[in-house]
């Protein structure tokens, strides 16, 4: 014990983790300090991280004030019934982790704790969380799951930078709405396993969020708002009350993952078979049927329907291969659309002026699939449009006149015949920040035409396989969060992204990797990481390392050797778990 406690006293660092202690040692209250003569006291460092988890401490004394210096301190794994009012006396705490103890009530004073920035109360016997939490101001982690909370405190809501939280597993009746309008950078909700009856309207305030688990509860239904959140990439609502889904659920175009098991849907709406899903759970509900619609929805590699009372689908496709069941559902969308007949559509010259109208309070046009071989004079003649759609035309090229959109932040290309980047005309936007030219058949992209758009935080190059024959030359855009690579025969993964510092999304897909760089651990702020049909067959430990902030891991479609399916099967946080577990013990 001497020794640990000389080596924390050089660090700053202290771990007593699994030791069976029964009481603290007097010399950690004191600061390391023993009142030994030989002692260098001017060569200490004040205990900065303090690690006593699995152990078999009952009480944790008020003389921990004294540990004025303390920024992490763990105490999770014992038998800790309170903790003392002197936690609110540790101005620097910056990370408190008391799960797994028998702690019934959480002291006023911690909102004096006003440096937290993570704090874990899992598994404890909690009945209430305190007011005063409210007064956290930066904090960013709240975990709560497995006690006996059955209401949240309103001041809670003044956590405005909460990023995650986690109370399932308690007794909660309702969130608050006030909570939502306030917790504007939430990236994760998880509140499953409570008694809650509805979702607050006032989550389609969360632009943000990613994972929202609410499964087995008592939820009747889903707000239309939901569509607000508009970075949703995964949605876990199974074992509720749902009779319907809102059509609305359509809009959110990052949903990959769809759970509605066990609940008493009677049928899938239409509007909902837009969305690019790889999962989607519908088993154990009311459904007698599926839309066609649902056929076009390519992307699902995994559709459950069974414990259904399907009528117009046979056992052996609801039962069978995914693929199967879709492309039957596909060839009954073409019938229908013969039996409706040819309908009047309408022509090029009433889309545009339909499109220009609603641009005037949107600032977004739409010009669309309009089957156009140039750019329509709209797209520059329609003042202070902030976003221009041209996807999906037979649009060669760019005219210079598309210069004057000197508002335009966001250009869509996708999907067109554009041979030549079009560099003239997107380095003279000053305002473009997102660029979307997937699948057009583009030339060579140089560095020099990248360096001209270095304000540029979105780019989708993806299906265009030629354009980048040194992918790396994407470095040359620092302020990049988003980049698309999808379909560009890469053959290994390209080192030189590693340098995009900002990436917050990354998305290599259906391309031909065969390995991943331990590098990847320096995408710090990624959260989001598709390398789905690639030919992988195994993972750097050190992605694990990306874990706190990583909540999209797409891998499906790999020959993955190094990671059981039972685990790959439980998601992106079981998968980095994982990873994180096999590093050395150094990092």
């Amino acid at each position: 014990m001497e020794r640990v406690l000389k080596s924390a006293r050089e660090s700053g660092s202290l771990n007593l983790s699994n030791r069976s202690l029964s009481e603290i040692p007097a010399e950690v209250y004191n600061n390391l300090d023993t009142g030994s003569q030989d002692d260098k006291w001017w060569e200490g460092v004040d205990l900065q991280k303090l690690i006593l988890a699995h152990n078999n401490l009952e009480v944790l004394r008020e003389d921990l004030r004294n540990l004025s210096s303390l920024v992490v301190l763990n105490i999770s794994h014992n038998q800790i019934s309170s903790l003392p009012a002197a936690i609110g006396d540790l101005p620097l705490l910056k990370s408190l982790d008391a799960s797994f103890n028998q702690i019934n009530i959480i002291p006023e004073e911690i909102g004096s704790a006003t440096a937290l920035v993570k704090v874990d109360f899992s598994n404890n016997c909690l009945a209430e969380l305190p007011a005063s939490l409210g007064r956290c101001f930066n904090l960013s982690e709240l975990k709560a799951s497995n006690n006996k909370i059955s209401r949240l405190p309103e001041e809670v809501a003044g956590c405005c930078k909460l990023s995650k939280f986690d109370l399932e597993g308690n007794k909660l009746l309702l969130l608050p709405e006030n909570m939502f309008t306030s917790w504007t950078m939430l990236t994760e909700i998880n509140a499953a396993k409570n008694l809650l009856t509805t979702v607050p309207a006032s989550i389609g305030a969360l632009s943000k969020l990613i994972r929202l688990d609410l499964h087995q509860n008592k939820i009747t239904s889903i707000p239309s708002s939901i569509k607000g959140c508009s970075s949703l990439a995964e949605l876990y609502m199974g074992n509720n009350l749902l009779s319907t889904i809102p059509a609305e659920i359509g809009m959110l175009s990052k949903l990959g993952t769809v759970d509605l098991h066990s609940n008493q849907l009677k049928e899938y709406p239409v509007g909902a078979c837009k969305l690019k899903l790889a999962f989607l759970d519908l088993s154990n509900n009311e459904l007698s049927g599926l839309p066609p619609e649902l056929g076009t929805m390519t992307t699902l590699r995994k559709l459950l329907l069974s414990g259904n009372p399907m009528r117009t689908l046979r056992s052996s496709l609801v039962s069978g291969p995914t693929s199967t069941l879709l492309k039957y559902l596909r060839s009954r969308l073409s019938s229908d659309e013969e039996a409706s007949g040819s309908r009047s559509t309408p022509t090029k010259d009433d889309q545009i002026s339909a499109a220009r109208r609603l641009s005037q309070s949107s600032k977004e046009l739409n010009l669309s699939g309009l089957g156009a071989t140039s750019v329509p004079p709209a797209a520059w003649e329609t003042s202070d449009v902030l976003k221009l759609d041209l996807s999906k035309n037979s649009i060669e090229d760019l005219p210079n006149e598309l210069s004057l959109c000197s508002s335009l932040q966001t250009l869509i290309l996708s999907n067109n015949k554009i041979k030549k980047w079009p560099g003239m005309v997107v380095s003279s936007l000053p305002s473009l920040s997102s660029l979307k030219l997937d699948n057009n058949p583009l030339a060579e992209i140089s560095s020099a035409d990248l360096e001209a758009l270095s304000k540029l935080e979105v780019l989708d190059l993806s299906g265009n396989a030629s354009c980048l024959t040194e992918p790396s030359t994407v470095s040359s855009l620092p302020q990049l969060q988003e980049l698309y690579l999808r379909r560009m025969k890469l053959q290994e993964f390209p080192v030189g992204l590693l340098r995009l510092k900002q990436l917050r999304i990354l998305n290599l897909g259906q391309n031909h990797l065969t390995t991943v760089p331990e590098g990847i651990k320096d995408f710090t702020v990624l959260v989001e990481l598709d390398l789905s049909d690639n030919n992988i067959t195994a993972l750097p430990a050190e992605l694990g390392l990306l874990e706190p902030n990583l909540q999209v891991l797409r891998l499906d479609g790999n020959p993955l050797r190094s990671i059981r399916r039972t685990i790959l099967d439980r998601g992106t946080k079981a998968v980095l778990t994982y990873l994180k577990e096999r590093l050395p013990s150094s990092q």
